[in-house]
């Protein structure tokens, strides 16, 4: 083991010196994809896409056939078969089979107290290949990923379906949105319905502003922020305005801010000029994210000034 890792050291040195072999070291890399170790394995995998060597192709299905075997022992954590998958992907490879066999696997190894499932992170790779190579049953692959078990599976299904640019996805992803989950899920849901069909995803998921969960409506606002839609800052500035909460207010106001539109950050300027003491500290806070913006931080610094806030203004000086 130990040999093969210095093995593969020596070929990483030999792609980052500053005279790169003419040829890939094929032999080489083929010698370790055989081998049974499976960090090894995987390493090697990373290198083959890295550097594209698609000669190396049916020797990455042949390892990720032989790890299929007694996985648990021979492929400990899915390390093998998820960079092999990895690398099939990056290839861009129509490698169906084993993508489908990686979306369907399942991999329980013991932890302290019971058994985990090592390959929720195998399962997603596989479901990006399958999207990638246009499987024509993908999204029923896709739809059944999305019922996964653990919550990074599904994230996962949610991430390929965002990916697949496919509209067939929308209502499988309001499902699962109205049926429940984490909130890491939920927002991940949301993300890709906005991807998929911004301005009819809007106001769904803008309703999850109000979700039981905090850490919902938190993921929900920021992910409306990064969205930069022009019709996310008013859920957003009503969820501010009737939100008592204070770190769920902040938020809003970054969110706000994340938008980077000019009625915006109006809203947040006249907060720091005309705000509460609390809301316009909120305020300044949110807009730090322009710090380096020399022509709108001077719009802050002025709207500090106009309220003669001698603490805020001193915290819009150090900010610049």
């Amino acid at each position: 083991m130990d040999a093969l890792l210095e093995q593969l050291n020596q070929i990483q040195a030999q792609f980052s010196s500053e005279s790169p072999p003419s040829e890939p070291p094929i032999a080489e890399l083929r010698q370790i994809l055989q081998s049974k170790y499976a960090v090894a394995v995987a390493r090697a995998a990373k290198l083959v896409s890295r550097h594209e060597i698609t000669e190396l192709v049916p020797d990455l299905t042949a390892a990720f056939d032989r790890f299929m075997t007694n996985p648990a022992k021979t492929d400990p954590n899915c390390h093998a078969k998820t960079g092999i998958a990895d690398a099939l992907y990056r290839l861009e490879q129509r490698a169906e089979a084993v993508f489908l066999a990686g979306i369907h696997h399942v991999q329980m190894e013991p932890v302290w107290g019971g058994q985990m499932d090592t390959a929720p992170g195998l399962r997603e790779i596989c479901a990006m290949g399958l999207v990638r190579m246009n499987y024509s049953d993908v999204m029923t692959e896709l739809a059944d990923l999305l019922a996964d078990p653990e919550p990074p599976a599904r994230i996962g299904a949610a991430r390929a379906i965002a990916y697949s640019e496919n509209s067939q996805g929308i209502p499988l992803l309001r499902l699962r949105a109205k049926i429940g989950d984490e909130p890491p899920v939920l927002a991940e849901c949301v993300i890709a319905l906005l991807k998929l069909d911004a301005d009819r995803s809007l106001p769904f998921a803008a309703s999850f502003l109000h979700a039981p969960q905090p850490q919902t409506q938190e993921l929900v606002a920021l992910v409306l922020g990064e969205s930069r839609h022009p019709g996310a800052f008013e859920p957003l500035q009503t969820w501010w305005k009737f939100n008592s909460e204070p770190d769920l207010r902040r938020t809003a106001l970054l969110s706000i801010a994340m938008l980077r539109q000019d009625q915006p950050l109006d809203f947040l300027l006249s907060l720091v000029a005309n705000g509460r003491k609390l809301d316009a500290h909120d305020a300044v806070a949110a807009l730090d994210l322009y710090r380096q913006d020399a022509a709108l931080w001077e719009r802050v610094r002025e709207a500090a000034q106009q309220r003669g806030d001698a603490e805020l203004r001193a915290i819009v000086d150090s900010a610049n």
